[in-house]
């Protein structure tokens, strides 16, 4: 039977793009929910539904898509998404490279790093986005990471 790799086959050198951001979410659901969703549901709450290719095992890549409407009424425009899983500690840490085009990443693999802890009666995310080439990228990002994770505790909570 083969082994499984623990360890990532390459990591990203982010040296050359030193722009981060850090965002954090109190949600009221348990840990491994939220990983499960980050790891296996990622249609449920933020890829296009049918769009998602993903096996949540370390190096395995994974695609999907998101879509948005630049305007109501206009036919929605697709956004690719390509990564890798780098590290996986069930209910405790997802940590994936993150690639999108224009006004996403800028084609640099970034790396997302979602730390899972339980907390008084719920849980407390922590969300790292690094590699970021300019602080707009950065900026934009943050501002949607906020955003995306309210969404989440909606969607996990059932008030969406």
């Amino acid at each position: 039977m083969p082994t499984v790799p623990t360890d990532p086959i390459r990591v990203p050198d982010l040296s050359d793009r030193p722009h981060r951001l850090s965002v954090e979410h109190a949600m009221m659901t348990d840990t491994h929910t939220v990983y499960v969703a980050w790891t296996e549901q990622f249609d449920r709450w933020f890829a296009a539904p049918g769009s998602v290719a993903m096996t949540a095992e370390v190096n395995a890549p994974f695609f999907f898509e998101t879509e948005s409407a630049q305007e109501p009424g206009t036919p929605p425009t697709r956004h690719p998404h390509y990564g890798r899983f780098l590290r996986l500690e069930p209910s405790r840490l997802v940590e994936l490279t993150w690639v999108t085009g224009r006004g996403g990443t800028e084609g640099a693999e970034t790396v997302v790093t979602l730390q899972i802890a339980p907390h008084n009666i719920g849980m407390h995310l922590r969300l790292t986005h690094a590699g970021f080439y300019d602080e707009a990228a950065r900026d934009r990002h943050e501002s949607a990471w906020r955003q995306i994770l309210a969404h989440l505790d909606e969607v996990l909570t059932g008030s969406a």
